[in-house]
């Protein structure tokens, strides 16, 4: 399983008033591996991450999916064609500032969080979705699964009462 990550963080990131130190966004490097470990294919493939801004994401939200405000992961499958040997799995959107306020708010180390939006928006790249309660459950229990060979813990369980978060609202 060959997976190449290409990187990219927003100029506009440490200007946008959120307030992030660069210490709140993980080094490419780390994303990269975060990424490779939800990788499930064999074949070579490349994939792209970009970590911007609320207004970005925003924008990128209301143009694709209707939404007008700002999410902490879109992903962007592609369809490879058929003629080169390297698949094109898409392109990874996380938004900085969101993903800091979640981890704040759900009580959660940034770095837990942070993997749990890269793997995440891996397994859409990969066909994965949560739009009904089966595909969900397959999805989350893989999330779970990863992130627990990363050192992490269940991101669906709430850890001041140890029970399973309610997703009724995907």
């Amino acid at each position: 399983m060959t997976l190449t990550v290409e990187v990219s963080i927003s100029d506009e990131l440490a200007s946008d008033g959120s307030e992030l130190s660069d210490d709140e966004v993980p080094e490419s490097e780390t994303l990269q591996s975060w990424a490779a470990a939800a990788y499930l294919g064999d074949a070579p493939a490349l994939a792209s991450l970009l970590v911007t801004t609320a207004d970005e994401v925003r924008s990128l939200n209301r143009q694709y999916r209707d939404k007008d405000k700002p999410t902490n992961v879109l992903s962007f499958p592609m369809q490879s064609p058929d003629e080169i040997d390297v698949s094109l799995l898409g392109d990874i959107v996380l938004c900085a500032p969101v993903i800091k306020q979640e981890a704040r708010q759900q009580g959660r180390s940034a770095a837990s969080h942070w993997a749990h939006m890269v793997v995440h928006g891996m397994l859409h790249l990969q066909g994965y979705d949560h739009i009904d309660n089966r595909d969900a459950e397959r999805m989350e229990q893989l999330e779970i699964d990863i992130l627990d060979q990363l050192g992490f813990a269940n991101p669906y369980e709430d850890i001041t009462t140890g029970n399973l978060s309610d997703h009724s609202n995907r």
